[in-house]
């Protein structure tokens, strides 16, 4: 890419950084960069669009929020708000192809690959058979870690990530990895299926009693990991916690349309919503965890008159109620979960181990030798990991179209990115199927939207094919929109001049 925007007379300087410091710069100080990598992950309460067509691009989300790119947009704003109250499946799969249609426009990132999500299993060890395929997210996914038998006396599961956590927080969405051990450890209303929809969980059952008004009824005897008991107050506090935005902003936008909730019983409390919502079941019911109000009520209070929110509070002893919880966890090296037994799902496991490894060639090792046995975070040439199955008939692959991608976000704060017809210049320079075939050895799948082709009824079929591209291409672009370029040199439109803001 910066290859070919220079060709355009740009002079880019790229700066590598760790993760955890490009998360604080892009993230807490979103005045001080031009454009990031990034990547929005495959989870599993994704694969209901709302939550990445209202919550990266809605003008509400830009201070602190997903869109942290800071695109401003009056229209798509409508849209994401009307695809949100419309109850009917085909009206709103309309207003989820405009709102594509209105992202293709603009070009608020720089959209690059919907990658292949390659996994692999030791068979001698996992049960072939008893991993589920999730949409969107492949093998790796809770109704795996549920439903996975064991083979023989190893009982445990031991998997890969490429990454450390930041974080096992409640109430922080932190990272791809991170939301693994999450999802595990704390228990949600519901949860996303297989098949990509939700389903009662924590709540034995949910039911609509009219279109603004949610029944909810929680499970009887549930736990939390020390014992306590989850209650009807424990499962409303924690609807009603990232409400306030300072403590908790991540998790906010997914409880912005909760009007109220009361308890209507002993294990009962009824949600009323300001608006009808297609998507809150998936996008909050499903996302939100379970946490206990005797411990966080209290913290929660005491971020309230603090400079930064809750995201910097460290759970030092993570207690949730889901089917997993945390024996051990160094976030740099390995995170070890155990099988809670009294959980009404229990797993058949009897541990969950992530092991952190971030050499390509020695996690492909480790999975030969059956020191892992999931291989579930894999970000080198998937062909090294069908030539291992080859080899090793015990090592069984699987691959699937992510529900994520991976883009480039440029700082609309900062011009000259504000200005759409620059960004659809440099867009139009990236050839995303040469990158496709090049960069991901053809595991991934050209992008140009925000929702998946792993969501066949949701996806806007054609939409890589409404973005003209190449380097000639981009020059008209920038010719048309006034931009010109001197001694090799792109300069602005005559009469424009950029108003920076120190840092």
């Amino acid at each position: 890419m910066v290859q070919e925007w220079r060709k355009l007379g740009l002079e880019i300087e790229l700066r590598p950084l760790p993760r955890q410091q490009q998360s604080e710069v892009v993230w807490n100080r979103r005045q001080d960069w031009d454009m990031t990598m990034w990547q929005m992950v495959g989870r599993p309460e994704r694969s209901d669009p709302d939550e990445l067509v209202f919550n990266l691009f809605h003008s509400s989300t830009a201070p602190t929020g997903f869109n942290f790119v800071g695109w401003t947009d009056q229209e798509y704003d409508r849209i994401a708000e009307a695809q949100r109250a419309e109850t009917d499946r085909d009206r709103r799969r309309a207003l989820i192809h405009q709102a594509q249609e209105r992202v293709n426009a603009a070009q608020p990132y720089l959209f690059l690959v919907h990658p292949l999500q390659v996994h692999a299993f030791n068979k001698t060890q996992l049960k072939e058979g008893t991993l589920v395929s999730q949409a969107g997210l492949g093998l790796r996914n809770i109704w795996t870690y549920l439903g996975v038998e064991p083979v023989g006396n190893r009982r445990d599961l031991v998997l890969n990530a490429s990454e450390p956590l930041q974080a096992i927080h409640p109430l922080w969405i932190s990272g791809a990895t991170d939301s693994w051990v999450t999802e595990l450890v704390w228990d949600r209303l519901m949860r996303i299926g297989p098949d990509g929809l939700p389903r009662p969980w924590a709540a034995e059952s949910v039911t609509y009693a009219n279109p603004t008004t949610i029944d909810v009824t929680i499970r009887q005897g549930m736990q939390f990991h020390d014992g306590a008991p989850v209650t009807v107050e424990d499962c409303i506090f924690s609807l009603q916690a990232p409400a306030t935005g300072r403590e908790a902003p991540m998790y906010r936008p997914f409880v912005l349309n909760i009007a109220n909730v009361e308890k209507t019983g002993e294990r009962s409390f009824r949600v009323a919503l300001n608006r009808a919502d297609a998507g809150f079941l998936t996008s909050c019911f499903a996302k939100l965890n379970i946490i206990p109000k005797a411990f966080w009520e209290p913290v929660l209070r005491d971020y309230e008159n603090r400079p930064e929110n809750i995201e910097r509070f460290v759970v030092e002893r993570p207690i949730g109620s889901g089917p997993f919880k945390v024996t051990r966890a160094r976030l740099n090296e390995e995170v070890v979960l155990e099988k809670n037994a009294q959980h009404w799902s229990p797993p058949k496991i009897d541990r969950w181990i992530l092991r952190i490894v971030q050499n390509v060639e020695a996690t492909l090792g480790m999975l030969n030798r059956g020191e892992i046995n999931f291989l579930a975070d894999y970000t080198g040439d998937a062909d090294l990991v069908k030539q291992l199955t080859q080899r090793n008939r015990n090592i069984v692959m699987s691959e699937a179209v992510d529900v994520g991608f991976q883009f480039l976000g440029w700082n609309h704060r900062r011009p000259p990115f504000n200005d759409p017809a620059f960004r659809r210049a440099l867009s139009a320079a990236v050839n995303r199927e040469l990158m496709a075939g090049a960069a991901w050895n053809g595991y991934a799948e050209p992008a140009n939207s925000h929702v998946s082709p792993a969501l066949p009824f949701w996806h806007r079929e054609g939409i890589v094919e409404m973005l003209p591209t190449g380097l000639e291409t981009a020059q008209r672009i920038l010719q048309e929109a006034g931009y010109r370029v001197v001694n090799g040199r792109l300069h602005y439109p005559a009469g424009v001049r950029e108003q920076t803001t120190p840092n």
